[in-house]
């Protein structure tokens, strides 16, 4: 049986022992990160540290697990909100936003693609969720380049030569879930025009135009389309060439759409009279609010729930509370700041993110107090992993503990891989400030 926190003490050791040489592989490792997509508008879009995050059989079994019971639960709670007016007023949803979820998609498969963030405790089993990402998941590129570039890293090589390294497949996977997706769909046809779309002024374009190579790759005609510049006519949703779209990979993700309703008025148009296959549709935004972690735990949600899936719910989903007057005072999370974390009920890339731990006393008042009965949340702060793990190209090259974040890639309701992200200890982990990102792999006896 692997061990994995004995995995990480051998490379560890393995550093220790060469310090040199692995800060020279490491420079060199940056060196070729700037030649390949994760170096975009002059700036490096990914860091790595020195020891990738390793996964024995028994994790990926219970990621798995996971992955299988979450899903469950949340098909559920997107049928209630379908079908049950009660339950869609839980949710702050504007008029607009509900008409979209409640459109017709033309096909019945409610979360094609997500990413379920969890902390998980290596040395207990031990996970607690931190957000799920829908539509908008990314990362795949970030791992695949960065098991690549493990070539310039010395102390994996000598531990691919103690034990069997594997990677999870990411690309030609999705490639291969979205066209049997799209094969459900009432207004299929047999060779389909394919755009990836978004708002492509801060898109992860490197990431996209990989995904239009796979996709070309498996015979499907594929573009990159910028939402806003997309034109319906006669029935028919046009990219800015010209072609016409049969099927759509979104993305754009829904707070952005309905913040700019007036610029994408034709792609509004075309979903909502299913002019076009779309994965994921509008309802995928009923689970990325962060009202959902709120929603999960009232007993309004529980009457549809198993007892063992009222019991995973209590045990692994944060509590959480719209931060508003009727719901927590005020004096409560300024006097106990260890305890809670701060987030914008609909947003994304951890902007707007703060908790108390990172804070001082004085700081975090300030800060509560601002953003009091606005459109934010109050989460649990939830104890998170720590391990040991050096940052030679990007940081100070000295040995610092991590808290661990284990995204959960989710293809057509199945675990498909892991995005592992690390920070330095005592904060959170932020895609714009410290974020770091490791190559994932999983490890068996040679």
């Amino acid at each position: 049986m692997i061990d994995i926190i004995k995995i990480r003490e051998e490379y560890e050791e393995l550093i220790n022992e060469d310090l040199e040489g692995n800060r020279k592989g490491a420079l060199l490792l940056k060196d070729n990160l700037e030649r390949t997509p994760l170096y975009y508008k002059n700036r490096f879009a990914s860091y790595t540290v020195q020891i990738p995050r390793v996964y024995s059989e028994k994790e990926i079994n219970l990621f798995e697990n996971v992955v299988t019971v979450t899903y469950n639960i949340f098909n559920k709670v997107i049928e209630e909100y379908l079908n049950n007016e009660d339950y869609r007023k839980l949710f702050p949803f504007s008029k607009e936003l509900e008409e979209l979820i409640l459109t017709p998609c033309g096909y019945d498969f409610k979360l094609p693609i997500a990413r379920f963030d969890i902390f998980y405790h290596e040395n207990t089993g031990e996970f607690y969720f931190c957000e799920i990402n829908t539509d908008g998941t990314s990362g795949m590129n970030e791992d695949r380049i960065q098991d690549e570039l493990s070539i310039d890293n010395p102390a994996h090589q000598k531990m691919i030569r103690r034990y069997n390294f594997s990677t999870f497949e990411m690309l030609d996977s999705w490639v291969k879930t979205f066209m049997e997706i799209y094969n459900t769909y009432d207004k299929k046809v047999s060779n389909p025009n394919i755009a990836i779309v978004d708002f492509l002024d801060g898109a992860t374009l490197r990431e996209f135009q990989e995904f239009a190579r796979h996709f070309q790759k498996a015979g499907y005609n594929c573009e990159i389309c910028d939402i806003s510049k997309m034109r319906y006519k006669n029935g028919k949703l046009y990219s800015e060439n010209g072609n016409v779209i049969d099927a759509i990979y979104r993305r754009a993700v829904t707070v952005d759409i309905i913040n700019n309703l007036d610029e994408v008025s034709d792609f509004y148009n075309a979903i909502k009279d299913n002019a076009c296959f779309m994965a994921g549709s509008f309802k995928t935004q009923i689970l990325h609010h962060k009202y959902l972690f709120y929603i999960l735990h009232l007993e309004r949600t529980m009457q549809f729930l198993t007892k063992e899936e009222i019991e995973f719910v209590k045990e692994h989903v944060p509590y959480t509370v719209p931060f508003k007057e009727e719901f927590i005072s005020l004096d409560e999370v300024i006097n106990n700041k260890a305890e809670y974390i701060i987030k914008p009920d609909d947003d994304y890339g951890s902007s707007g993110v703060f908790a108390g731990v990172e804070l001082s006393q004085e700081e975090w008042e300030q800060k509560v107090s601002d953003i009091y009965n606005e459109s934010f949340i109050c989460q649990k702060y939830v104890p998170q992993y720590e391990s040991k793990n050096i940052d030679f190209a990007f940081g100070d090259g000295k040995w610092h503990n991590y808290i661990n974040m284990s995204g959960l890639y989710v293809y057509g309701g199945k675990f498909a891989g892991v995005f592992a992200r690390e920070a330095i200890a005592g904060g959170i982990i932020a895609s714009h400030r410290n974020e770091r990102t490791q190559p994932t792999y999983i490890v068996k006896p040679l």
